[in-house]
């Protein structure tokens, strides 16, 4: 099942974001301030993870999206890379039959082919083993950039319409990689930093951004909280008037 874009269609509005989107930094900045290696940051976030799992199912989210590794994310010290594939491998390995049991399905996006082979077949694993559930879709970024993202869906819409050269929004949206999940209403990134970095360009058009100093180690339910309070006081025209919104509230 595809989405049709927020460009082309309004959503229904809802009290709780149905889509939740985080760029969870801070990890790194969190074991410095603490004295600790970065890798104790990241472990710490791997918890962070599950509560906010937890946290999302409890406030009645049905799809939460967490951007774990950028491709840019390559760039870092080599060290701390393998640290992260590892810490990445261990979490699928100890995560999975948990997520299942609760009836969370797991989906990894991302140009995974870069990621060693053992890696690829838990990924693919873990996707087939949680596939019929629905209480909540959780997906991880791995190796994902928004720009590529588009670019994959350009070629396989390009592939898939041979000779065509007029093509429609909704014609590339159904190629990308969360083409299974309705655009996010809620963009989420801690640590302070206030850009998008690369993270869903095309599913974040119309999305509510909200920006905390808190790390990502520490943002937990109440810190949620606050972020669906924010997102509750937005007004959401997707190009209407204000007049247009009132009215469609009245109506419905």
């Amino acid at each position: 099942m595809t989405h049709t874009s927020s460009t082309q269609a309004i959503p229904s509005a809802s009290a709780v974001p149905r889509h939740v989107a985080i760029i969870m930094d801070g990890n790194g900045r969190w074991a410095t301030k603490r004295f600790l290696p970065r890798v104790a940051g990241h472990k710490k976030g791997v918890e962070t993870v599950r509560a906010m799992v937890e946290a999302c199912v409890e406030r009645g989210v049905e799809y939460l999206t967490l951007f774990a590794f950028s491709s840019e994310n390559w760039r870092r010290p080599a060290e701390e890379v393998s640290l992260l594939m590892r810490l990445f491998m261990t979490a699928l390995e100890r995560e999975v039959a948990k997520l299942h049991v609760n009836g969370i399905r797991l989906k990894i996006v991302g140009d995974l082919g870069r990621f060693d082979s053992k890696l690829q077949e838990m990924i693919a694993s873990a996707e087939r083993r949680t596939a019929n559930n629905t209480r909540l879709t959780l997906t991880i970024c791995a190796n994902y950039g928004g720009r590529w993202d588009i670019m994959q869906a350009v070629g396989k819409m390009v592939t898939a319409n041979p000779g065509v050269t007029d093509f429609s929004e909704e014609q590339l949206s159904q190629h990308l990689s969360m083409a299974y999940a309705p655009e996010p209403d809620l963009f989420i990134r801690t640590g302070g930093e206030e850009r998008v970095s690369n993270f869903l360009l095309w599913q974040l058009a119309y999305t509510e951004f909200y920006f905390t100093e808190t790390f990502w180690p520490d943002f937990d339910g109440a810190a949620l909280d606050l972020a669906i309070q924010s997102f509750q006081q937005r007004e959401r025209r997707f190009g209407r008037t204000s007049e247009q919104v009132v009215e469609q509230k009245k109506a419905s």
